[in-house]
């Protein structure tokens, strides 16, 4: 199921919760507050408003303090525990000064009582929303329409329809697979969903499946008991369990061994998983947003990855676009790292000449936004001016059209009397081609794998082969 990319503003109106046994006070205040232009929901008890919290971003509730269950002043302290920037307004027919204190002192926003002024209802709701802290959102330069949302900036249409989608679905429950190459902030877009969603108050967990060996990534994401394997001298929660109630963020999801995309399904599915050593279930509620660089759905058809997880992660999908695809962002990002790390190391750099900045647009970017910002913090630390000129660039050399690695027709070997030892021949040709993907991408080891065509554990191996 691939997600649709909304056209248009992005339009955000504050949800209210209204939490009363009385019916009529519920109608009447979602008329009266939807009629001011708020988003107005309703439950009936206090146990009913708390599971309607985890499934809607609410922005204010308005309980009432007696009712059967969970009364007014407890779901006060339970809102505070879990969500302490939500303002609560307490009404109650049986007021008093000590009760009034009391919810004071519990962090409630104000206290009203039955029956209430319609003037008083607005008043008390306006000033309420208007002192709540607020999660980054879509904003917009008029000037020259760059965009912001969270930590990105962007002109590009493909991205503002990205910007557009991301606080759509930020509250949705969807497993979210975000996929581009390495270098596109997949995790940018991914702590956006998080930061503007349900669950922004709660942890975001990132689980790097191609940096953390095979033999320990089972340990790491679902955890052990004590005795579990040799080493194992206590019990340890996993990535999973650490990031109950929250979002984690499975980076590289296209690295993930086929016995552990098996245990993977199962939470995904059905939200338990067994940590190792033990055959008792755990439950976990969490949102998973997946990112690749890899395509899934070929992997899929190559039998590296399982089809039904494919699908199971991929209900809402965002495509990165290369920074070669959107080359009108580059002066934009450039201008940001440069006031960034100016800033950082204390320099005085304060623009780019027209020559460097030519020289950065016609450049590929084969490492995408991570490239460039790597090459304007280097450039920064390297100069001696206020202005970053070509000549303070380090822009790798990169032809056009991408080969295999060597060009085998007009490689000629040659075979003397004496013979060769053809293995160790080809090991100084994987030995050299290594070295220079690693150079390319300055480091970058699932770059430069992703270079040569290898998965990560095939990459880690050649290395550790020829010593690099």
């Amino acid at each position: 199921m691939r997600a649709e990319y909304l056209e248009g503003p992005v339009i955000s109106r504050p949800n209210i919760l209204i939490v009363d046994d009385d019916q009529s006070i519920r109608e009447f205040l979602e008329i009266l507050l939807g009629k001011e232009g708020y988003c107005v929901c309703s439950a009936a008890s206090g146990e009913d408003a708390i599971q309607l919290m985890g499934q809607k971003d609410v922005s204010l509730v308005i309980t009432d303090v007696r009712m059967p269950g969970i009364d007014g002043v407890t779901l006060l302290k339970k809102i505070k525990a879990k969500c302490p920037d939500i303002p609560v307004i307490l009404i109650t027919a049986f007021a008093s000064m000590d009760s009034a204190v009391a919810a004071m002192k519990e962090g409630a926003w104000d206290y009203l009582t039955k029956p209430f002024r319609i003037e008083e209802i607005r008043e008390v709701v306006a000033k309420a929303l208007e002192k709540r802290p607020k999660p980054q959102s879509l904003s917009r330069d008029p000037t020259n329409k760059v965009c912001r949302l969270d930590n990105m900036l962007s002109k590009s249409p493909a991205m503002l329809k990205i910007f557009q989608l991301i606080p759509r679905i930020a509250s949705s429950p969807s497993s979210v697979l975000i996929s581009g190459e390495s270098g596109t902030g997949k995790e940018l877009v991914a702590r956006s969903i998080h930061n503007l969603g349900v669950r922004r108050d709660r942890p975001f967990v990132i689980v790097n499946c191609a940096g953390i060996p095979e033999t320990l990534l089972e340990s790491e994401m679902f955890g052990h008991t004590k005795g579990a394997f040799t080493g194992a001298n206590h019990k340890k929660p996993g990535l999973f369990a650490r990031a109950d109630q929250g979002t984690i963020f499975l980076d590289e999801i296209g690295e993930l061994p086929m016995t552990l995309q098996v245990k993977l399904l199962r939470v995904v599915q059905e939200k338990t998983f067994t940590p190792l050593g033990t055959t008792e279930e755990a439950r976990v509620d969490v949102r998973i947003v997946a990112a690749t660089n890899r395509n899934l759905e070929k992997e899929v058809m190559a039998g590296n990855f399982r089809e039904d997880l494919y699908y199971r992660l991929d209900v809402i999908q965002i495509r990165m676009p290369p920074l070669r695809e959107r080359p009108e962002d580059i002066p934009i990002l450039v201008q940001y790292f440069l006031d960034k790390y100016s800033k950082e190391q204390n320099k005085s750099v304060q623009g780019i000449s027209s020559y460097a900045m030519k020289a950065l647009q016609q450049y590929p970017f084969p490492g995408n936004v991570r490239e460039l910002e790597n090459i304007i913090e280097r450039s920064v630390a390297l100069s001696t001016s206020n202005l970053l000129l070509p000549e303070s660039l380090s822009l790798a050399k990169f032809k056009e059209q991408k080969t295999s690695g060597m060009d085998l027709a007009s490689f000629e070997p040659r075979l003397g009397p004496e013979g060769c030892d053809l293995d160790k021949f080809l090991g100084q040709i994987e030995k050299k081609l290594l070295s220079m993907a690693l150079e390319r991408t300055n480091g970058v080891k699932t770059e430069a794998a992703h270079l040569l065509g290898l998965n990560f554990r095939s990459f880690r191996y050649r290395l550790a082969k020829y010593d690099l």
